[in-house]
């Protein structure tokens, strides 16, 4: 009687790919079967160190089963920062066979991924690739800048290099989704004149589109507007409510 046999897997469910901002909190569920507990280890802290400790729940199991040659290794290459570009998503390893499926934001990203698993194994390994595109590149925008505030000189359009710190990374983003069309709107409290912190507002989307510009993203991808104070998402009449007030936003079209 012919008996199938047995060989480690392991099943990861990338919910935590960074597409929104719910997704930049959510668990990473690592579950299978290991041969040993090196191996299980050594994959729980790749994880970790791409995800972070308190996001990777961790239902591996250790049983004494065969694998291929430095299997361990080649799973815990394969779990790199690319995988955070997945949301909704699941890695399989069963064997030799890989398969990624989830959402990503463009073609470019979806083929990216699977290369990447590719080139972290071996020619033994056979990777499919099921991810989807159209994920959502304003869930990405969002989740990148958080609750972080772009920051300017005091009643300037001088960006500090807090703001530029986070327009680098907001460059990078932009990048990954490709040739949408964002619309840079900028924001400030009701302190002053109103036509003041209208046009304090417009020059300063001006000036993070410049900036990014600068970055390499295509000027005409960024558009720009001031709305002044007419949109505040607090109290102005709090320093903190002002201080929030005061902001960048990015808006996918």
């Amino acid at each position: 009687m012919n008996m199938q046999r047995v060989v480690a897997f392991l099943v990861l469910a990338l919910c935590a790919g960074a597409l929104t901002a719910q997704d930049a909190a959510a668990p990473v569920i690592a579950e299978g079967v290991v041969p040993d507990q090196a191996t299980k280890t050594q994959i729980l802290e790749k994880l970790r160190e791409v995800y972070g400790s308190e996001r990777v729940v961790d239902r591996v199991q250790v049983e004494s089963i065969p694998t291929p040659p430095n299997w361990g290794r080649y799973v815990a290459g394969m779990i790199g920062p690319g995988l955070q570009r997945v949301s909704a998503g699941k890695l399989e390893v069963n064997g030799q066979a890989v398969r990624i499926s989830g959402e990503v934001v463009n073609e470019a990203q979806r083929q990216q991924v699977a290369s990447e698993l590719s080139l972290a194994s071996n020619s033994t390994y056979t990777v499919t690739n099921s991810l989807g595109t159209g994920g959502s590149g304003q869930g990405l925008l969002d989740a990148t800048l958080g609750d972080r505030i772009i920051e300017f000189e005091s009643g300037s359009a001088r960006l500090t290099d807090l703001g530029r710190y986070i327009l680098d990374e907001m460059a990078e983003k932009l990048q990954e989704i490709g040739d949408a069309r964002v619309q840079i709107v900028g924001h400030t409290d009701d302190v002053g004149q109103r036509q003041a912190n209208l046009a304090l507002s417009q020059a300063r989307a001006e000036a993070v589109r410049s900036y990014l510009v600068e970055q390499g993203i295509p000027r005409a991808n960024l558009s720009v507007l001031g709305k002044g104070p007419d949109e505040p998402i607090a109290d102005n009449a709090t320093d903190d409510g002002r201080a929030r007030n005061r902001r960048i936003q990015f808006r996918v079209l």
